[in-house]
């Protein structure tokens, strides 16, 4: 996705590393209230659940920034940078961004520990968690860019109330993870997050003027 929608646009690149900005702004807000709520330090799910308000708070205050600085950057930018940005281009490149960090910081802890010394699978562990993982950071990194396309476009349309559906499904999708150490039920929480991977796609697929007809269109023409 970088290199075929990003790296030849200077402007997406800085967009791109914006909404990476804005994820790891959310990520430091989540630690410090991780160490200040002491005695649910080892409770995951409560970290996560705060994570989670967090990365749309400032996915909020990400558009916010985004949306003043609109009038300015049409009369800084040439013509050229401006069509690299137009409609929902905007909001994908910054949610790729947004969602791009957030995948790389899921998988690095994973990353490092497969290194050694211990073994995957020991003591009835998943022997699958590198592989689950490693799909649902993708699912993730999708998600995020769906997901910010929904949002950009509810709250340029003043359309608060949908905004909390995708606040529902980031949250189903997040609280899923947690299975994913059951072996038994990782591909439960796979199975779902993909789902919900659909429906975001296909909802910001119609957000930038797309429809059932021409995606019959696209498919014809690709085969």
């Amino acid at each position: 996705m970088f290199v075929f929608t990003v790296m030849a646009y200077p402007l997406r690149i800085i967009l791109l590393v914006v909404g990476a900005f804005f994820w790891l702004i959310s990520l430091l807000f989540s630690a410090l209230l991780w160490l200040t709520v002491v005695p649910l330090k080892e409770q995951l799910a409560f970290a996560l659940v705060f994570s989670v308000l967090f990365q749309e708070i400032f996915r909020i205050a990400l558009f916010k920034l985004l949306h003043k600085s609109e009038s300015g950057l049409d009369e800084a930018l040439t013509d050229d940078e401006k069509r690299s940005i137009a409609n929902h281009k905007l909001s994908y490149v910054s949610g790729f961004g947004f969602g791009l960090m957030c995948g790389l910081f899921s998988v690095v802890n994973i990353l490092s520990s497969s290194i050694g010394p211990a073994n995957v699978g020991i003591n009835g562990s998943p022997s699958n968690f590198y592989i689950v993982s490693s799909f649902f950071a993708n699912c993730i990194v999708l998600l995020h860019t769906f997901w910010n396309v929904i949002v950009f476009h509810l709250l340029k349309h003043s359309k608060y109330v949908k905004v909390g559906s995708v606040l529902c499904m980031h949250m189903l999708v997040s609280c899923l993870s947690l299975m994913n150490k059951q072996s038994n039920l990782n591909f439960i929480s796979l199975i779902v997050a993909y789902v919900v991977l659909f429906v975001s796609s296909w909802w910001a697929f119609v957000i930038a003027g797309g429809s059932l007809r021409n995606a019959k269109a696209v498919i014809m023409c690709s085969s």
